[in-house]
C-alpha cells in the first residue's frame, strides 16, 4: 500500500489510495448509505470477492459499452436510483473502468443537483489516467463525449489486483495513456518510460511506479487548470485523432490504443507540416507503434474518420484545434489547423503508412 495522493479541486481535496486489500475487504465500502454502479464484467469475474456489494439491494450492474454511456441509456439508470430512494446525503460508488466512471460522475453531478460519489477504478487506463481530473463525458447519439460535467469523486481506491484479469488489449490501452502523459511531461520522461516499456508487462512494481508517476504528472496540470480552459488542453494529445478513429471503427479499437495511434498520427502530421523535426518522430515512433501493433492493420475508413474529427468539441467554426508536438524539444502544444485538402492528404498518408 503506497502513500495516498491528495488532489486539490474546486470542491475541495480528494484522495487517491493505493489499496490492494480492497478485494479481500469490500465490506468497507458499505459504510454510510452507498448506491453501487458496477461494471457487469467485473461483477462476473469477482462475484465471490464482491458478494457483499452485489447482494446489496442498492447495487446496479451495468454493461460497460459505449452505447450505455449515451444520455438515453443513462436515464433508466437514474430512474432505478430514484426507485431505490437515493437522497442527497447518500453516496454513489462506481466500480469499473472509464465508462462506469463517466456514467456515475455524470449522474452524481445532475441527480438531486449533486450527490457525492467515490470510485474504484478496475482498468489500467482508469487507474493511471481518467480516475483523477473531475471530468465526465457522455455520448449523444453518434457524437462521442459531447455532454459532460466537472465533478471529482470524494475518494478513489486503486486496487491493482483487478489488473490480473484484464485482457491484453486493455493492458495496452492503459499503457497508451501512460505514454501520452509521459510525452506531455517531456522528452526525458518519455524516453525513460520507453526504456522500461517491456518491464511494464513483467514487473508489477514497475507498472505501479508508472501508474503513480502518471497520476503525479497529471495532478500538476489539473490543479492548475481543472476546467480545461488553458494548459490542461494538451492532455488531448492523441485524443482528437483517437476519438475519430474510435468512431470510424465503431469502437473496434480500445480507447487507449486509439490514443496511441492518434499520438503517432499527430507526430507524423507535425513532421509533414514542418512543426516537428523528424528525429523526434523517429525517437517516439518505435514504442508507440509497439503499443498499437495488434491494431495496425485494422481498417479505418478515412472519410468516416475525417468526418468524426470535424465534429470534435474543441474545434472552432472554421478550424480544427489539435494537439501536436512542436519544435526542437517536442513540446506538446495546441495548434489551429484549417481542414483543407492538404491536411486531409496528410491524414490519408499516415493511415496508408500505418498499414505498410
Amino acid at each position: 500500500m503506497s502513500e495516498k495522493l491528495s488532489i486539490q479541486s474546486h470542491s475541495g481535496p480528494y484522495s487517491v489510495a493505493f489499496d490492494d486489500l480492497l478485494l479481500t475487504e469490500p465490506a468497507r465500502l458499505l459504510d454510510g448509505q452507498p448506491h453501487f454502479l458496477v461494471d457487469a464484467n467485473v461483477a462476473r469475474l469477482y462475484a465471490d470477492h464482491l458478494r457483499p456489494i452485489l447482494d446489496n439491494h442498492r447495487t446496479l450492474v451495468i454493461e460497460a459499452t459505449e452505447e450505455n454511456k449515451s444520455i438515453d441509456r443513462i436515464i433508466p439508470v437514474i430512474e432505478r436510483l430514484v426507485e431505490n430512494k437515493i437522497r442527497r446525503d447518500h453516496t454513489l460508488i462506481a466500480i469499473g473502468g472509464g465508462i462506469i466512471q463517466d456514467i456515475t460522475c455524470f449522474i452524481a453531478s445532475t441527480l438531486l443537483r449533486g450527490v457525492p460519489w467515490k470510485f474504484v477504478p478496475t482498468t489500467l487506463l482508469a487507474q493511471a489516467d481518467s480516475c483523477i481530473g473531475s471530468k465526465s463525458s457522455v455520448n449523444l447519439g453518434a457524437t462521442k463525449n459531447i455532454l459532460g460535467t466537472f465533478n471529482p469523486p470524494r475518494e478513489i481506491f486503486i486496487c491493482t489486483e483487478f489488473i490480473n484479469t484484464l485482457e491484453s488489449k486493455d493492458i495496452f490501452s492503459g499503457i497508451g495513456e501512460i505514454l501520452k502523459v509521459h510525452a506531455i511531461d517531456g522528452m526525458a520522461a518519455f524516453d525513460r518510460l520507453s526504456a522500461d516499456y517491456d518491464s511494464l508487462f513483467t514487473s508489477r512494481a514497475t507498472l505501479l511506479r508508472y501508474i503513480r508517476e502518471a497520476l503525479l504528472i497529471k495532478q500538476r496540470f489539473i490543479e492548475e487548470d481543472e476546467f480545461d480552459k488553458g494548459i490542461r488542453n494538451i492532455f488531448n494529445y492523441g485524443h482528437s485523432f483517437g476519438h475519430a478513429i474510435e468512431s470510424a471503427t465503431e469502437f473496434g479499437v480500445p480507447h487507449g490504443i486509439a490514443v496511441a495511434i492518434g499520438m503517432d498520427m499527430a507526430n507524423r502530421i507535425a513532421v509533414l507540416r514542418g512543426l516537428l523535426p523528424e528525429s523526434h518522430y523517429n525517437r517516439m515512433h518505435p514504442v508507440i507503434r509497439k503499443n498499437y501493433a495488434a491494431f495496425a492493420s485494422i481498417n479505418i475508413p478515412v472519410e468516416a474518420m475525417l468526418d468524426a474529427l470535424m465534429k470534435d468539441k474543441k474545434n472552432t467554426a472554421t478550424e480544427l484545434v489539435l494537439i501536436f508536438p512542436v519544435g526542437d524539444e517536442a513540446n506538446i502544444e495546441r495548434v489551429r489547423v484549417v481542414p483543407d485538402e492538404g491536411f486531409r492528404s496528410q491524414c490519408k498518408q499516415f493511415l496508408a503508412e500505418m498499414k505498410a
